[in-house]
């Protein structure tokens, strides 16, 4: 047997924790829109504005300086502060800037470390379904196992606190969820979020609230879960910039939780990563601190507002029964009426219609006979997309 052969033979195959997690099913839409002209783009979920103006400035200006080394593990001390003022002028919840929050690559890094310091192998971790793809990815990775809790379009998507105690078993150790939510759009309100604390409580579990989207709500207030009684020494606050700021390419996230909870999650992001983009974190700076940044914050969120309105009529006009979500940026249609699963009816609105939307399925068994509809993109491409969807359900409905 030559060196090669041997080599060969004995070359190890991928662990079983990465077999165990499924390819994304939102990748598999957006590798077939690459390859089509023309299509009308319902599926993804960044925001279709430009970083608002304080914000570009901020960055170019740190390039301009210079500032294009590390910064230090946990983040610019600048932006710990800002962040930690925010938090606490918007919902009440201090966090020490120096030893309770770490600058991460985007919210996606904070939930993969948050994940890897918490989660013992062959722990349970609750994830609420329809859930964000990454939520089930994360505790597998982490050597743990995902257990899906249904919501139901019934109650507006609102997770029961009686459903989590159907699944906590003596192997469950935490909570992960996201409110707003990806993909339904709802907002858990604070009735819920506290009966959810009580069984928290009395289960005792680690919580990884996910609070991406928590500026984009629609005639609600967002509740931060950290800052419910005796939620904050449990809970990890995961945050950042690419949603409500426009900044996706930016990657600036941030976690926040008790300090030695925060300490264990540096010390991961010390092997893998070192620090979040310097640029990026001067740019967040801006974000936080500048009134004209604030005040593009607003003007975003009003215009989601509209079009959040417009898709929500015009499905329901359509014959796709969509309740009302009061968050994020997407609209979650119920498709059934048409006899179609997700895969089929996405596939054949993409092919045949040029639309593309993401199945339900993706985010979960929950989201079984549903479609995710982002409407971060203009009222015009809304418009026309929603005719193209009339065009293709109306022989079917």
């Amino acid at each position: 047997m030559t060196q090669v052969a041997a080599r060969e033979a004995v070359l190890p195959g991928l662990s079983q924790r990465v077999r165990d997690v499924p390819p994304s099913g939102i990748r598999k839409f957006f590798d077939i829109i690459a390859t089509m002209p023309d299509v009308i783009s319902l599926g993804i979920g960044e925001p279709d504005f430009v970083s608002p103006e304080p914000i570009l400035h901020a960055g170019q200006r740190a390039l301009e300086r210079g500032l294009t080394g590390y910064t230090s593990n946990s983040g610019l001390a600048e932006l710990r502060q800002a962040i930690s003022t925010h938090l606490e002028r918007r919902y009440g919840v201090r966090y020490d800037p120096d030893t309770e929050i770490l600058v991460t690559v985007g919210v996606s890094e904070a939930l993969h470390l948050a994940a890897l310091a918490l989660v013992e192998p062959g722990d349970e971790v609750l994830v609420p379904e329809p859930s964000y793809v990454a939520y089930p990815a994360v505790v597998t990775f982490a050597g743990g196992r995902p257990v899906p809790v249904p919501t139901h379009v019934s109650s507006g998507f609102q997770l029961d606190a009686e459903d989590l105690d159907r699944a906590v078993t003596p192997r469950t150790r935490g909570l992960l969820f996201g409110s707003p939510n990806n993909p339904t759009g709802a907002v858990i309100n604070r009735e819920r979020l506290a009966a959810i604390a009580e069984r928290v409580l009395r289960h005792n579990l680690f919580v990884l609230s996910d609070e991406i989207y928590d500026r984009l709500v629609y005639g609600v207030d967002h509740v931060c879960f950290a800052g419910l009684p005796g939620m904050r020494e449990r809970t990890i606050t995961l945050g950042g910039f690419s949603k409500d700021y426009a900044m996706t390419g930016w990657r600036v996230g941030y976690a926040c939780g008790p300090a030695e909870l925060i300490a264990g999650l540096r010390k991961i992001h010390q092997y893998i990563i070192m620090s979040a983009p310097t640029a990026g974190q001067h740019a967040a700076v801006a974000a936080l601190t500048d009134p004209a940044a604030e005040a593009a914050v607003q003007a975003m969120v009003a215009a989601y507002d509209r079009r959040r309105r417009t898709i929500v009529d015009g499905l329901n006009a359509i014959g796709l029964p969509t309740f009302e979500p009061h968050g994020a940026f997407y609209a979650f249609p119920d498709i059934r009426p048409t006899g179609l699963d997700g895969d089929t009816f996405s596939t054949r609105l993409l092919y045949d219609y040029k639309v593309a939307v993401v199945p339900g399925e993706a985010f979960g068994a929950s989201g079984r006979g549903y479609v995710r509809c982002s409407y971060a993109t203009s009222l015009e491409r809304i418009e026309q997309a929603l005719e193209r969807i009339h065009d293709f359900v109306r022989p079917l409905v």
